[in-house]
């Protein structure tokens, strides 16, 4: 006999095993939200914590360019591990290729690739729906002694309207990271400008007023809300 498996009963059981695999994958965290690694630095570290005290998860972790492309400059040990249970292990990031820029930071992404484990029971004769979780981070290089200390960094951006376009000119040696940036009560995307450079984002129609804004620091946490007129 046929059976009939109606389309909405279907796609309410594969969104449940998605959060499924989403809340178990939640048991693996990574010890920031961003990495800095100082540019006269051997190495750096990211902490990897497994708060699930019955899962293991396969790990991989690498390292891109800002064009999404694999750094092979890079070496991240190790690069494939079982986070056991209950534990935390520690990632060691090693930058291995030619100079760069002394008077800015320079932008990568750390990738961390967890894959739940699956155990022999579940998968002797069985369909299995397996999902990886990826965190992707920031990863910056910070040359040593450069023009000003990161905090200042927000006194050195510049906002202008021009046309309908939104532009945030950034004068210092750092990235920054514009978050709940506001214009006259509309909310507007969030925007990441390189050092020495400038960015911009289409306005939305009759926008206008006062622009608010906050920054993301090197920890990770949101600065207190700044405001300026366009």
């Amino acid at each position: 006999m046929n059976t009939l498996i109606k389309p909405g009963l279907f796609l309410a059981f594969i969104l449940m095993m998605v959060s499924a695999s989403a809340n178990a994958s939640g048991g693996i965290a990574l010890g920031a939200t961003r990495v800095i690694y100082p540019a006269d630095a051997k190495q750096t570290s990211l902490a990897i914590t497994n708060s699930n005290k019955q899962e293991r998860y396969l790990i991989n972790a690498w390292i891109e360019n800002a064009n999404g492309q694999k750094e092979k400059t890079f070496a991240v040990t190790p690069p494939l591990f079982v986070s056991e249970p209950a534990s935390e292990n520690t990632l060691r990031i090693i930058y291995a290729g030619p100079a760069l820029p002394a008077d800015r930071e320079s932008l990568f992404y750390m990738n961390v690739k967890a894959i739940p484990s699956v155990s022999k029971k579940h998968q002797d004769g069985n369909n299995v729906l397996q999902l990886a979780i990826l965190s992707r981070i920031k990863l910056f290089v910070r040359p040593a002694n450069l023009a000003m200390p990161p905090e200042e960094a927000l006194s050195q951006l510049r906002f202008e309207r021009v046309g309908n376009h939104l532009k945030v000119s950034n004068a210092s040696p750092y990235y920054v990271t514009l978050v709940n940036l506001k214009l006259g009560g509309q909310t507007l995307d969030n925007l990441m400008v390189a050092p020495k450079s400038s960015a911009q984002q289409v306005l939305p129609a009759a926008a206008s007023g006062t622009l608010s804004w906050q920054s993301v620091n090197d920890y990770g946490a949101i600065t207190p809300a700044r405001s300026v007129s366009l």
